[in-house]
């Protein structure tokens, strides 16, 4: 269409398509997009309409169980997967895989410490006097009782087998010293099957035998002789006299297959180590300022005041020397060193025992027990004016601990197993978490 004015009036021309104007431009008979286009979009749309509906992701820590609890009442993890608890006298077995109550048991009286041996749960009751409140033995996998007998009922590493003893209590705690008999039980009657006499005290510790058998039983008696017991039978194997020492919870170790013992000479201090099979010498070497000696992997550790020094339990060679450590530790398979002599606060890593190099950094980070075992570490850190703790986990060879998630409020007293980490609630609840690993 096209208006012109002629003497003042409006004339309307039709031109049609004239003008030079395409047919198509009115009435496109092809799309002016690109072949690309339609493709594109559409892939878009499905991107993004899988993602709206895809779910998230399972939270780090998933809510397994939740059960009451008193503030002092005791609690353990076993290395078969099982929570122990104990509320006012009466004890319940959960499993830690999907929190399923298993059995429950009343006691006499609260203990004010779960121990597990022999497939048993050994409950000694707290007793205010020096009365011998006996030890009572009751099921690990039902919760019947089984048997109750007086003294202390213990085991040796290395060995299964239960040994009742009368302990004995000094400035260094209560140890491994025991006084009179040393008698092995039957699990399932609880009777004696041998018995070892102690005319006065002795230290006791498992040592171990020949390559391919099993754990031994040594007692270092007050007159410094050393005995090693076969197990089975409580016949005596050897015997020899030992140095002057303080002997004590921590004072003979094992380590590296050998005795050790830290001593005073006339030379100054000394560490020594036997063979635990003969107890003949195999070799001695200064300790210097060293207070403790403890198993590094397959080397010793001596620790003290000036730094950790690793050895071979073989010759007493020093292997490496860290004078910023103050202690080691074993946790879940991995030696953790630690600046402090405490063994609990300021880590310095996880290192590699054979060489000393640090692997996984974990300063400001505070290993969580295990005793449920396992090959992984759980650690926790307070973080925000200690307002805000969080926890990660740690395995072999990590460069640096895998944040998981944050703890609830309130929640510490903490313990771990594979995939497990059970805490207390200041609201005296104990909950049970699945962690599960990011990567």
């Amino acid at each position: 269409m096209a208006a012109e004015t002629f003497g003042g009036a409006t004339v309307v021309i039709d031109l049609g398509l004239a003008r030079g104007e395409p047919d198509e431009y009115v009435r496109p008979v092809r799309s002016t997009m690109p072949d690309w286009f339609a493709p594109m979009i559409l892939a878009v749309i499905v991107l993004l309409s899988s993602a709206a509906s895809a779910a998230p992701p399972p939270p780090a820590l998933s809510h397994v169980l939740t059960m009451s609890v008193g503030p002092g009442d005791p609690y353990t993890l076993t290395e078969g997967g099982d929570l122990l608890a104990q509320t006012y006298g009466r004890i319940s077995a959960y499993s830690l895989g999907d929190g399923r109550l298993k059995w429950e048991a009343g006691s006499a009286s609260p203990t004010y410490r779960l121990r597990t041996g022999g497939g048993l749960v050994l409950l000694r009751p707290w007793s205010a006097d020096r009365a011998d409140p006996g030890t009572t033995a009751i099921s690990l996998n039902s919760g019947a009782a089984q048997w109750r007998r007086s003294g202390s009922i213990v085991t040796i590493a290395g060995s299964s087998t239960l040994l009742a003893v009368t302990g004995v209590r000094s400035m260094s705690g209560s140890g491994r010293r025991v006084q009179g008999p040393v008698d092995a039980i039957d699990p399932v009657s609880g009777t004696t099957r041998w018995q070892v006499d102690v005319p006065s005290t002795a230290v006791l510790l498992g040592v171990p035998g020949p390559a391919g058998q099993r754990t031994r039983m040594l007692l270092v008696h007050d007159d410094r002789t050393a005995a090693v017991h076969d197990l089975g039978t409580g016949a005596l194997l050897a015997s020899a006299s030992m140095p002057p020492a303080d002997y004590g919870p921590d004072n003979p170790v094992v380590s590296g297959g050998l005795l050790l013992l830290r001593h005073p000479t006339t030379d100054g201090r000394m560490v020594s180590a036997f063979d635990p099979v003969t107890l003949e010498l195999r070799w001695s070497r200064p300790a210097g300022l060293a207070f403790g000696v403890t198993p590094c992997g397959d080397l010793a550790c001596f620790t003290g005041p000036d730094g950790v020094r690793a050895v071979e339990p073989s010759s007493g060679a020093q292997r490496w020397f860290k004078s910023g450590w103050r202690s080691v530790d074993v946790r879940n398979g991995m030696v953790v060193a630690y600046g402090t002599a405490a063994g609990e606060t300021d880590p310095v890593g996880v290192i590699d025992p054979a060489t000393g190099a640090v692997l996984t950094g974990l300063h400001g980070w505070r290993p969580v027990p295990a005793p449920g075992g396992g090959d992984r570490m759980l650690v926790t850190r307070l973080v925000d004016g200690s307002t805000r703790t969080m926890v990660a986990v740690v395995g072999p060879g990590d460069a640096r601990p895998e944040l998981l998630a944050d703890l609830p409020a309130g929640t510490g007293d903490c313990q771990a197993a594979p995939s497990r980490l059970v805490c207390r609630s200041t609201s005296g609840e104990l909950i049970v978490w699945a962690y599960r690993q990011r990567g």
